[in-house]
């Protein structure tokens, strides 16, 4: 049987986690849409083709922002149209198709990320570099904790 104090306390902690994640989030959607007329799963796609300059085809982005496919899709449209993204042909593959950022793109994720980083900054300032830093671990650890349980 769990103990029911510390049962409740750690349900009291998964609370407090989502509150503040909720709260964070909706302010950083808010500051994307005021600032640059964009949204998150905008800025979530444009971050990770940063991390891919030979960018990614549609299902693995997909995968890395672990989301579905028409999810997807949809936003990489609009942002091929806006000239952030282009497709790419793959060789050896008439079907397929690589998503990259443009050189206009990589500029404004650069401009974004910096207002993000700024943001994430201001929002989590009561804490010094080794509480971030110790969190950071102590929530890794949580995650990693999480994967080796899941089948």
């Amino acid at each position: 049987m769990i103990e029911d104090s510390a049962s409740k306390e750690r349900l009291r902690l998964w609370l407090r986690f989502l509150k503040a994640s909720r709260a964070i989030e909706a302010q950083i959607r808010d500051n994307l849409r005021r600032e640059f007329g964009s949204t998150l799963p905008r800025f979530d796609v444009m971050a990770a083709l940063s991390r891919y300059s030979d960018g990614l085809k549609m299902s693995q982005l997909s995968e890395v922002l672990r989301v579905s496919n028409g999810n997807v899709t949809g936003i990489v449209d609009r942002l091929v149209e806006d000239g952030i993204l282009v497709r790419v042909a793959v060789p050896n593959d008439r079907r397929a198709w690589l998503v990259q950022l443009t050189p206009r793109g990589e500029q404004e994720f650069a401009t974004q990320a910096a207002a993000h980083e700024s943001w994430i900054n201001e929002m989590l300032v009561e804490f010094g570099p080794k509480d971030a830093a110790n969190i950071a671990n102590r929530l890794e650890h949580l995650e990693q904790s999480l994967r080796e349980r899941t089948p």
